[in-house]
């Protein structure tokens, strides 16, 4: 029999819906502290500028304006609550996925396959009822797909050795392999802004030192003060170093995981291995998710 493909298509609509929902909130989160650091920079720049002038400090005030507009947005919108939940629904809902395709517990084999099914939708409503705060967030045209697809049905239909190969290599693997990417991003990202924060304190001190010789001189000391300070901030909100170091060591903890399948050769080690593979994942997502309260 060919191998069977998985994707996120083939997972319930209330994976897709969720996951989608998180990534929109990320995506508004982050654009609105960019445009609120890079405001601030802009006012101090202008206020700079035109330090006297009535147009200077009617730009800058009103620049001022606009940034405490994007704070109080978001905090009463709270995107960033809508990011963490939607991704603590969408892992959930993927972990309990891929436990019923594998037929591991608690959806272990039954004289009838519609006693598991009823038991995997019962435990999706329990998901979807304890983060009722996400339904306003959800996608209703996703959410209606059938929350178990027919790629989920034919693979727990496979054989052991067949289902086991499928989850190593869509699962896992995939697992392993986004991890390990996520990780090198994130180094690269933690290393240039680190330069970038360098770069601008080398510039104040220099300023600063320049000002001794002639005090007359104005330079944009406060204009990159401000700037420095924003850099902060925002390695602050996207924790590139800390990121690295989880994903890599989630990234080594799933290699490990993934040679421990060569000793599953029937349903109740494919169903422990399934269980201490998914528990590993669900640690990683709810340590992220625990980030928010840092």
């Amino acid at each position: 029999m060919a191998a069977i493909d998985i994707d996120s298509e083939d997972l319930p609509g209330l994976y897709q819906s969720a996951n989608q929902a998180s990534l929109s909130s990320q995506n508004v989160y982050y654009t609105g502290l960019k445009w609120y650091l890079f405001l601030l920079v802009l006012a101090a720049f202008v206020s700079y500028l035109r330090p006297t002038d009535a147009v200077g400090a009617l730009v800058s005030a009103s620049l001022f304006l606009i940034t405490l507009g994007i704070l109080i947005f978001i905090r009463v919108k709270r995107p960033d609550d809508v990011w963490y939940n939607g991704r603590a629904v969408a892992e959930s809902v993927k972990t309990i996925a891929w436990r019923w395709m594998m037929r591991a517990e608690p959806y272990e084999d039954d004289e009838n396959i519609e006693i598991v099914s009823r038991t995997f939708l019962s435990d999706l409503k329990t998901i979807l009822d304890q983060n009722k705060s996400l339904s306003h967030s959800l996608q209703a045209g996703i959410a209606l797909n059938d929350p178990i697809s027919e790629k989920m049905r034919e693979v727990r239909k496979l054989p052991v050795a067949e289902r086991l190969l499928v989850y190593v290599n869509h699962r896992v693997t995939d697992q392993a392999n986004w991890y390990w990417m996520k990780s090198r991003f994130n180094k690269r990202r933690a290393q240039q802004w680190f330069w970038v924060s360098v770069v601008l304190h080398s510039a104040a001190i220099l300023m600063l030192l320049y000002r001794i010789k002639d005090p007359s001189f104005a330079l944009p000391v406060e204009v990159l003060a401000t700037a420095a300070g924003a850099v902060l901030t925002w390695l602050q909100a996207k924790k590139h170093n800390e990121l690295n170091s989880a994903y890599a060591l989630a990234a080594h903890e799933i290699v490990i995981i993934k040679g421990e399948s060569t000793s599953v050769h029937d349903e109740g080690q494919l169903s422990e291995f399934v269980t201490n593979s998914e528990s590993a994942f669900s640690r990683e997502h709810t340590q992220w998710v625990a980030r928010k309260g840092d």
